[in-house]
Formats: structure tokens, sequence, C-alpha cells
């Protein structure tokens, strides 16, 4: 079954991936992950796939792969935490895979199903910190995880970004060549949607 949610105002289907970037302004321990995204090219430092009903999500984390609730559609990083193992993080955007792809709404439905499936069929993994090792499926890391889902349903979400000088990480998934490679929305962009704002 597709659920359709919004979180932070940004409408959300099964299987769309939400981008956020580590750490959180005014926190101690949002500003021990913000440093951490550092290591991490680009704006987009973790994500989630969102599933549904309502605001549950599945991400791989601390706690390896699991769900947690997105409640009242807000991001709130502090409510969250516990459920997700302390991570501090912003909201970003929702990053659509299959937006890309020629389909109508109808041929969507059972790729977003095969996707959701799979991100649960993970559950209780751990997390994967052999970030070279994209194709395990013993360990996850967060987009490892989106990778492997949309593999299924034959979209490679590894666009080749790699770190300077450092040979091989081009096997890296990292958050940020989601967000670049597919369609994506910010809440910013859903504000001046609304309003009628180029």
């Amino acid at each position: 079954m597709i659920h359709s949610y919004q979180i932070n105002g940004v409408a959300v289907q099964t299987g769309d991936i939400i981008c956020t970037h580590n750490g959180k302004p005014h926190i101690l321990p949002g500003e021990f992950w913000r440093l951490l995204g550092r290591l991490v090219p680009g704006e987009v430092d973790h994500v989630a796939i969102y599933l549904g009903p309502a605001g549950r999500c599945v991400e791989a984390g601390a706690r390896g792969v699991a769900t947690f609730e997105v409640l009242e559609g807000d991001w709130d990083t502090e409510r969250m935490a516990l459920q997700r193992g302390l991570l501090f993080d912003t909201f970003h955007g929702v990053a659509i895979p299959l937006g890309n792809q020629m389909l109508g709404k109808a041929p969507q439905q059972p790729l977003r199903e095969i996707v959701a499936e799979y991100c649960l069929a993970q559950l209780g993994k751990p997390y994967n910190l052999n970030f070279m090792d994209p194709e395990t499926e013993t360990a996850f890391y967060c987009s490892q995880l989106a990778y492997k889902a949309y593999k299924q349903v034959g979209i490679d979400l590894n666009t080749g970004l790699a770190l300077e000088r450092v040979a091989g990480t081009n096997r890296i998934i990292f958050p940020q060549e989601i967000w670049s490679g597919c369609p994506h929305h910010t809440a910013e962009e859903q504000v001046a949607t609304r309003y009628g704002n180029p």
C-alpha cells in the first residue's frame, strides 16, 4: 500500500527519500553531529526512506536498520532523538528517485511497494562501517539502504561521486549524490509554489 504524508510542508509518498544535514544549531549534541557531517561531501549528510502510514520512516543509523516516527509532520530532531539513537539532524528536503522515470502514477505503485518491502526486510541489521562495500546485504549505512532498495526496481542511485584524491571512493553511495541525482523538493520551494513565488 502507498501512503502519503507531509514533512515540514513537503509532500512525501512511500519510497521517497528524506534528506538531512547533520547537526542542529544551538544544542551541544547537534554540534557534534554537524562536525561529523563535514566529513561527507555536499550539503546532504544523511538519508531516510519514508514508508508510512502516517510518519513512519526507516533509516540505517547508529542502531542499525530501524524505523522511527515523524510526529505531526514536524521533523523535530530533538523529539525523535531517542528513537534514532541520538542522531541530531536538520531536514533538508525530499528526493524522489521515481520522479526521473517516464511513468504514470499507476505503474509507480508496485515499484514503491517493492522499495518499502526491501527496506522492511532489512530491519535489525547492523550499521555498515565499510562504506566501500555498498553491495553487502548483511549491514547497511544510510544511503546504501536507499541504493540497494532502488536497485530492486532497476534504478541505480550511484552517480560516481568521489572524494578528491582518494581512489575507489566512487563506490561509496554518498547522500549528496542521491539528492543531486534525483528530482527533489525543499520546504522553501513548497512555500514559494504555494504562494505563487517563482
